[in-house]
């Protein structure tokens, strides 16, 4: 499989466009080839040189938690390193100077797969922002390192719970490339498709080209600091829901959203609940922890470990719906949903802005069975599978 960093020096006419013009690079630490080459050291050594660098959430470095704005910077060849992830929403926009006189930007980000992870949608308001100016976006695409077939999470999102972790419809785990989604969203925008070319994956089958590929494992490096392995990008369309909730998410623990609890959580009794609510593919063992930073810092938490045992039909999703279900009706007096401030929203609880609608929460709270409420939220409707048939259309797949 070749991915299409690796393909780039073979793009003769577009390496000439790129050693001949001014362009801009959007990119972070996993922006690597096939040898672990920087794409920013991969233009060096092909004469091209960015005027430009802009950053993701986390910094063009990766070095940020997560929701920590990010100043802006110099990279190793003194080029400016422009944040897109800042103190507020409109932060996460380039600006008309940033973008001024820049014939085209090139875009290398590793996607993990599910609606939250925000890369995907840094780019699209790149690609918005580019269009506006009539810039080429250039993409070199990388897998979806779920695959392409498995897909989780009701939608669509109504426009009230859109936000940077759902800033259009999507199904949580979405089976989407980051240049397929931006192909979707162009052609639903009617952006003029000369501003988007997308340098494919050489060998991505959708069919196939699920978790466990020997070449995407083989080259993995963390995107972001929490998602340190594959592993943790199967379970993340699940685990990041422990986000909207007061639970420990895992973060200052080295498995993140693998591993959950809380100071006040029976783990025995919550891994006994997840093993006989019949979902498949996972083994929750119970243990005990101590968060390094971040939720429940230096407290012994009780809680549980999600080993997935069966990567083609494990569904993250609903485990971890059920998984929160279950601490919440275990446990009314001490679980609660996030009320504080996420990704710039403070009149949404977060746990909302996740999942995509209220409804979840609230079958929660009403005590609704976990795994109804996991089977019922989890589902992809017969509308929405015909709209995503028509958007395989538009990718080609």
């Amino acid at each position: 499989m070749h991915f299409g960093i690796d393909r780039l020096p073979t793009e003769t006419k577009l390496v000439a466009r790129l050693r001949e013009g001014r362009f801009g690079l959007l990119a972070h630490p996993a922006s690597v080839d096939g040898r672990f080459r920087h794409l920013r050291h991969l233009l060096h050594g092909l004469g091209a040189s960015p005027a430009i660098v802009f950053g993701p959430e986390h910094g063009y470095g990766g070095e940020a938690q997560d929701m920590i704005g990010v100043d802006d910077s110099r990279d190793a060849y003194g080029t400016r390193v422009v944040s897109l992830y800042g103190e507020n929403f409109s932060a996460l926009t380039p600006s008309a100077n940033d973008l001024d006189g820049l014939d085209l930007v090139l875009c290398d980000l590793q996607d993990v797969g599910a609606r939250y992870y925000t890369f995907v949608w840094t780019a699209l308001l790149m690609l918005r922002a580019c269009a506006a100016r009539g810039i080429p976006l250039v993409v070199l695409d990388r897998p979806n390192p779920l695959g392409g077939v498995l897909r989780e999470g009701a939608f669509p999102i109504s426009e009230r719970f859109h936000s940077f972790v759902g800033l259009e419809p999507l199904p949580v785990r979405h089976g989407f490339t980051l240049g397929e989604i931006l192909k979707i969203r162009a052609h639903e925008e009617r952006i003029d498709p000369a501003l988007l070319e997308i340098v494919a994956v050489d060998g991505w089958d959708r069919e196939k080209s699920a978790y466990g590929d020997a070449t995407l494992r083989g080259r993995w490096v963390l995107p972001s600091p929490n998602m340190p392995t594959p592993e943790t990008a199967l379970v993340y369309p699940g685990g990041c829901l422990l986000e909207g909730t007061n639970l420990s998410d895992g973060r200052g623990c080295t498995r993140p959203f693998e591993i959950t609890g809380a100071p006040w959580l029976d783990g025995e009794a919550l891994a006994k609940a997840l093993s006989e609510s019949g979902l498949p593919g996972f083994f929750a063992r119970p243990m005990v922890f101590q968060p390094t930073f971040h939720k429940h810092a230096g407290l012994l938490c009780g809680g549980i470990q999600i080993h997935v045992t069966d990567p083609v039909h494990f569904r993250p999703y609903a485990t971890y719906l059920a998984l929160i279900a279950y601490a919440a009706q275990a446990h009314p007096a001490s679980f609660r949903f996030r009320t504080e401030r996420y990704e710039f929203v403070d009149d949404i609880p977060a746990f909302d802005l996740l999942t995509g609608t209220d409804k979840a929460r609230a079958a929660i709270l009403a005590g609704e069975t976990p795994r109804e409420i996991a089977d019922h939220f989890s589902q992809i409707s017969p509308a929405s599978a015909a709209r995503l048939g028509s958007w395989l259309d538009v990718v080609g797949a």
